[in-house]
């Protein structure tokens, strides 16, 4: 009766290190979507890559505002252009209101967790089909980092605010899209394409994604 026992427990064991019998293994396109959305390693307080880029995103868009608010004051345009600089991409300048993470990082981070869910095996169409509509989104965010890192270098050369003002205001444009996107096309939506979507659109589908995998 014990020899019988000690086998059962054996067994037990054995699943649960294997994940066979009732016990089955996750979903690797599950684990990278959790890692865009729930939880990665290195993002401050540990949450998703997607939602590290959002609350880098609202530093940044909250002080283009206030760079942009007074175009007559060379200084304070500066000194909130270097603290969107910082939420955007941190390596660029050291100190700021950002977490130190930088949206940049963030979204490339969430683009190619997402593309890695969509080419998991055993990745649903629902997986890559908006996994497409995240990371287009998410790069689309890259790209306008890209653009809000050098229109802020060009704006700490400046000596004047006439010479400012009108890239801050560019600036404002660009960092404002951080999140809600562009209507690029004109059609009165801004969708998930090259050029439109930003990271409230990656978001959504990303959401969408989650409903129909069930996580």
């Amino acid at each position: 009766m014990l020899r019988t026992a000690g086998l059962v427990l054996v067994f037990a064991a054995v699943v649960l290190l294997t994940g066979s019998g009732t016990a089955t293994a996750q979903n690797p396109a599950h684990n990278h979507i959790g890692h865009v959305m729930d939880g990665w390693r290195d993002t401050p307080d540990s949450v998703g890559l997607l939602p590290a880029a959002i609350a880098e995103a609202r530093v940044a868009t909250q002080h283009a505002e206030l760079a942009a608010k007074d175009p007559s004051n060379l200084d304070a345009m500066k000194r909130h252009t270097a603290h969107v600089l910082h939420a955007v991409d941190p390596e660029q300048i050291e100190n700021g209101p950002g977490a130190g993470y930088g949206v940049k990082k963030a979204a490339a981070g969430a683009a190619q967790h997402i593309n890695a869910a969509a080419g998991a095996e055993g990745a649903s169409d629902a997986v890559k089909t908006h996994a497409n509509h995240v990371a287009t989104s998410a790069n689309n965010t890259v790209a306008r980092a890209d653009e809000i890192v050098a229109l802020a270098q060009r704006i700490a050369s400046v000596g004047s605010a006439a010479d400012a003002g009108p890239l801050v205001a560019q600036l404002n444009d660009l960092a404002q899209a951080l999140l809600a996107g562009v209507d690029a096309n004109g059609d009165g939506r801004t969708g998930w394409q090259e050029g439109e979507g930003g990271l409230e659109v990656a978001e959504t589908h990303a959401n969408l994604m989650k409903q129909a995998e069930g996580l």
